[in-house]
C-alpha cells in the first residue's frame, strides 16, 4: 500500500519537476534576484568595465516596471481587439470589417519607434508612449486570431443553441467565446510576446524596463549592462510564452470535446 502511494505521488511530482517552464522560470528568478551576486564573474569577463554589473536600478524594479506596460498595454489590445471582432463578426457589424482589419494592419506594420516619435510630443516623455506603441503593435493578432476563433464556431453547433432559445447575448457568451477561447489566447499569446521584446524601446524615452541597462551599456560602451538585460528581457519573454502554451492546451481539451459532443 505505501509502494502504491509512493508510485502515485512520484507519478503526480515527476512530470512537474521535469517540465521545461519551471526550470526557466526559476533560471529567470535566480538572475532576476541574484545578478548583483554575479559581479565577480562578470568582472573577471569584463575586467575593463566598472562597475561589471548594472546598479542603477534594481533588476526586480525594472522588469515590474516591464511587466506592468506589458500588462497594461496587452489588457487593452485584448479588450478591444475581441470587441472588434465580435462587431464584425455579427451581421451588423460585417461591412465594417475591412475598415477593422486595415486599421490593425497599420498599427503592426508601423514601427513602434515611429509611433513613439509621434507620441511623446503629445504624451511626453516616459511610460505613456510605450504604452500607446506596444498597444498598436499588439492588436492585429489578437484581432485577427478572435475573429478567425469566432468564425471557426460550427454552424451546427450554432444552430443547436439557437434551437435551445438561447438570445444573442447567451450564444456568444456561453457558446462562442468559450469555444474561440483556444483561438483568441493564440493570439494574445503572440501579441503579449512580442510586446515583452517591443517594450525595450520605451527605455529611449524615458521609461523604466529591462532595456534600460540595454541601452545605457549601448551608449557607455559596457557590454556586460547590454548582456545583462537581454538575457532577462530573453527569458522573461520564454517563461510567458511557455505559460501561454500550458494554458492553451488546457483550453483546447474541453473545446475539442464540446465540439466533438456537437
Amino acid at each position: 500500500m505505501v509502494a502504491d502511494w509512493v508510485e502515485e505521488a512520484l507519478s503526480t511530482i515527476l512530470p512537474k519537476i521535469a517540465s521545461p517552464l519551471l526550470w526557466v522560470a526559476l533560471l529567470f528568478v535566480a538572475l532576476l534576484v541574484g545578478m548583483p551576486q554575479l559581479r565577480p564573474v562578470f568582472g573577471w569577463a569584463f575586467p575593463g568595465v566598472s562597475p561589471p554589473v548594472f546598479a542603477r536600478d534594481s533588476f526586480v524594479d525594472l522588469f515590474m516596471s516591464h511587466a506592468g506596460l506589458v500588462a497594461l498595454a496587452s489588457l487593452a489590445a485584448t479588450l478591444l481587439g475581441v470587441i472588434l471582432a465580435i462587431f464584425v463578426t455579427r451581421p451588423s457589424g460585417q461591412d465594417f470589417r475591412p475598415i477593422v482589419n486595415a486599421l490593425a494592419t497599420i498599427g503592426q506594420t508601423f514601427p513602434p519607434a515611429a509611433v513613439l516619435a509621434l507620441a511623446v510630443p503629445a504624451l511626453g516623455f516616459g511610460p505613456r508612449p510605450t504604452v500607446v506603441a506596444l498597444f498598436l503593435y499588439g492588436l492585429l493578432p489578437i484581432v485577427e486570431n478572435a475573429i478567425a476563433g469566432l468564425e471557426g464556431v460550427p454552424a451546427a453547433t450554432r444552430d443547436a443553441a439557437l434551437g435551445m432559445g438561447l438570445s444573442a447575448w447567451q450564444r456568444l457568451r456561453d457558446v462562442e467565446l468559450p469555444l474561440a477561447a483556444p483561438a483568441i489566447l493564440a493570439g494574445v499569446r503572440v501579441s503579449v510576446t512580442i510586446a515583452i521584446g517591443t517594450a525595450t524601446i520605451g527605455s529611449t524615452v524615458g521609461a523604466v524596463t529591462l532595456g534600460t541597462p540595454i541601452f545605457d551599456g549601448l551608449a557607455a560602451n559596457k557590454l556586460p549592462f547590454v548582456i545583462q538585460g537581454a538575457v532577462l528581457v530573453a527569458l522573461f519573454a520564454i517563461v510567458t510564452d511557455m505559460l501561454f502554451a500550458r494554458i492553451e492546451r488546457w483550453l483546447r481539451i474541453p473545446s475539442a470535446d464540446a465540439r466533438s459532443d456537437a
